[in-house]
């Protein structure tokens, strides 16, 4: 591969190369998890179309810091036990808001009002008058 930075051409290492996963099997993994974790306002949002980052994106809640970490725990395990890997995960200290990311699925755990205050469900989803309004 090679990189441009103001006109300067130089080598970079190649990335590594990811197995190409079930992304059906990922999906029902993370959601079957958090059902047995005993998550919240469970919502699915396909994000292909919109992001080359992943193509799902699961939004979950958690009654308090503890249940957000135990979730959390819970979906690393499982995606690991299941043969998906170790996912990066970011926000563990507090447990206000911890992300998972899996490769094509990313998923966030929140606390109820951690999660109202962010809306994430409302900027990643189609908003159906706005494409009204384009046709």
């Amino acid at each position: 591969m090679v990189l441009m930075s103001e006109g300067a051409a130089t080598s970079a290492p190649l990335p590594a190369i990811q197995p190409e996963t079930d992304r059906p099997a990922l999906l029902a993994a993370i959601l079957t998890t958090l059902d047995d974790s005993k998550a919240e306002d469970v919502v699915a949002i396909d994000i292909a179309s919109k992001t080359p980052i992943a193509d799902f994106m699961v939004v979950a809640s958690g009654r308090s810091h503890r249940h957000v970490a135990a979730i959390a725990e819970h979906v690393l395990q499982d995606l690991k036990d299941h043969g998906f890997g170790n996912a990066a995960v970011e926000g563990m200290t507090a447990c206000d808001w911890v992300l998972i990311d899996a490769g094509d699925v990313i998923v966030h755990v929140f606390r109820p009002e951690v999660r109202t205050f962010y809306n994430l469900e409302k900027m990643w989803s189609v908003d159906t008058t706005a494409e009204l309004r384009r046709g």
